[in-house]
């Protein structure tokens, strides 16, 4: 007798054991969020991988576009004849950091443009968020800095995603069958052009002459981000 009871309270211990031991509804709700916390960490390089290759990149064949330049005529990149390649910027009117490469890129057209190299301007801004750089006011800087190139609105902003343009000024440069060769940075300071020490564009322009790879050729551009109805400039308090 004393034996059943003994083989009872036991099996009792044993089963009060389990039940204890044994994984709730709550627990394995939290293993599997702890199992797709420890994936979702994992997402962001997929991500960078997406992010890394939006728009164009070198050895891509840019896509030719038809933009209102500031003449009122429209120009696409085969309105240019006998060109050995493009220099595209995207810029504007009301960014500091384009404003401080203007004279930069009046002078990098009169020294390229007569070897092939046109500098061609292309203002990726919505005037409706920014209207210091509507068609109206782009006409005015034009005449007031006298830019020897065109300079064209992308209306309606189709053009600059298709390139990945992120920044104002942005340069693509292309060879003369729309190759890109070199994308980023003009040079290595915006603010002395006395200072530079690396003319990333120039470097890339005579690389492309001897048919060498331009070193770098990819750079991080420096500017104001491109202004759209979802981002638009932040208000100054």
């Amino acid at each position: 007798m004393k034996k059943v009871i003994l083989q009872s309270s036991v099996a009792c211990l044993l089963l009060v054991f389990m039940l204890a031991c044994a994984p709730t509804q709550e627990s394995n709700q939290e293993i599997a969020k702890g199992t797709m916390a420890q994936t979702a960490t994992k997402s962001p390089t997929a991500l960078s991988t997406k992010t890394v290759h939006e728009g164009l990149q070198v050895g891509d064949i840019a896509p030719d576009f038809k933009l209102k330049n500031v003449d009122e005529r429209y120009v696409s990149l085969g309105s240019f004849k006998d060109v050995k390649g493009y220099i595209i910027v995207f810029t504007c009117n009301h960014c500091p950091y384009a404003v401080m490469y203007e004279d930069r890129l009046i002078e990098l057209h009169n020294t390229f443009a007569s070897k092939g190299y046109p500098v061609v301007a292309v203002n990726p801004n919505d005037p409706e968020v920014v209207p210091a750089d509507s068609f109206k006011e782009m006409q005015v800087r034009a005449a007031e800095k006298k830019f020897p190139f065109v300079y064209l609105l992308d209306e309606g902003q189709k053009v600059y995603p298709q390139y990945g343009a992120k920044k104002t000024p942005h340069v693509f440069l292309l060879n003369k069958e729309k190759e890109v060769n070199y994308i980023g940075a003009i040079d290595d300071n915006h603010e002395e052009a006395s200072a530079v020490q690396e003319k990333y564009l120039e470097n890339a322009i005579l690389a492309m002459e001897k048919g060498e790879t331009a070193d770098p050729s990819v750079t991080k551009a420096i500017g104001c981000s491109i202004k759209t109805v979802k981002n638009p400039p932040k208000k100054k308090h």
